[in-house]
């Protein structure tokens, strides 16, 4: 049994639609049925004459990650997708071959079905040595490093995973292994940062992180004293006093764990007792999939937050914060050549 990572589009565009109807997809939607197709030497041939003006060494990765998907994926694998809609990883195991569904839409037409297993891991679950294989700058990808399948199986059963160790692997096995493939730079720059905050910025720490952003994008706050909070961890207006709209109540949870949709209805209901018209639920560990669904049909209402969305917001609002949060969480902008094979 292996560990693999398969994305759903460049952007996530196609993570719904695996979640929801238990599948892994990949794209290459000009190609036809590849259910019949025997050899690699024979899926290179379809790939050449479907995309002529495809470059030599392009052609070649994607044969073998198309390879991959169609043929060693096996039952009983793990799949693993880092979402690209929220800070969270799923993670399935195959339960049958490659399928080829014409009546999908072209971008979902080449399958595998997959009975997920968990659906809202929040990335801090995982060693940033696991985070970095899954950052691999591939669409399909066998992940061995530091017996990975044994610590990704344990991360999904809810045990202590082992100690990292490295391992010796076999590579004659061909293209997509995290060992060889190329890393997404800006994925782990992520990873790394948000490492960081998580372990800098606990507990009262995370709030006032979040004051701070809140006061760079024009917000006048005011933050509750550690320890009962009433419900409400921020109190954020707009105006020179705080009294414009829209004020905001704002609730932080700096646990590693998933939020359940209590904390979301506690904060609906204290909106009106602060005069306030929207919310803001912040979860260093994301959110269940019940959260995300009941906060979209509260969307003029309240907002979520997750790690990632944190991180986006410190590095958007990095700049216009204060000094002391800075010197305590330095970053420094680099520029990288961002290579299209």
């Amino acid at each position: 049994m292996a560990v693999w990572l398969v994305r759903a589009g460049q952007r996530g565009e196609q993570e719904n639609f695996a979640l929801e109807h238990g599948v892994a997809v990949v794209g290459w939607e000009e190609l036809p049925d590849l259910g019949s197709v025997k050899s690699r030497e024979e899926l290179e041939a379809i790939c050449f004459q479907t995309y002529p003006d495809a470059k030599r060494n392009t052609i070649i990765n994607w044969v073998g990650q198309l390879w991959a998907f169609t043929n060693r994926i096996q039952p009983k694998d793990l799949v693993v997708l880092p979402l690209k809609s929220r800070s969270a990883i799923a993670i399935g195991v195959v339960t049958g071959p490659y399928q080829f569904q014409p009546a999908n839409a072209p971008e979902t037409r080449h399958t595998l079905p997959v009975q997920w297993l968990q659906t809202d891991l929040p990335r801090t679950a995982f060693d940033q040595d696991l985070l970095y294989s899954l950052g691999a700058f591939l669409t399909v990808c066998q992940i061995k490093r530091n017996n990975a399948e044994e610590r990704i199986r344990a991360i999904v059963s809810g045990t202590k995973p082992t100690t990292k160790s490295p391992t010796n692997v076999d590579e004659s096995s061909g293209e997509g292994t995290d060992t060889e493939a190329p890393l997404d730079l800006e994925e782990f720059g992520r990873d790394q940062i948000s490492t960081y905050i998580g372990q800098k910025f606990r507990g009262h720490e995370l709030t006032r992180l979040v004051t701070a952003l809140l006061r760079a994008q024009g917000y006048q706050t005011q933050m509750a004293p550690p320890g009962a909070d009433g419900g409400v961890d921020i109190i954020a207006g707009r105006g020179p006093l705080g009294f414009d709209a829209p004020r905001l109540c704002v609730q932080v949870k700096s646990s590693d764990e998933p939020l359940s949709v209590g904390p979301l209805r506690e904060l609906q209901g204290v909106l009106r007792h602060f005069g306030a018209q929207q919310g803001l639920l912040v979860a260093w560990g994301g959110f269940k999939q019940s959260v995300i669904n009941e906060a979209r049909r509260l969307f003029f209402e309240i907002r979520l937050w997750d790690a990632g969305t944190l991180v986006d917001m410190v590095l958007q609002y990095y700049g216009q914060l204060p000094a002391d949060i800075r010197t305590e969480l330095p970053l420094k902008s680099i520029w990288t050549l961002v290579l299209e094979e």
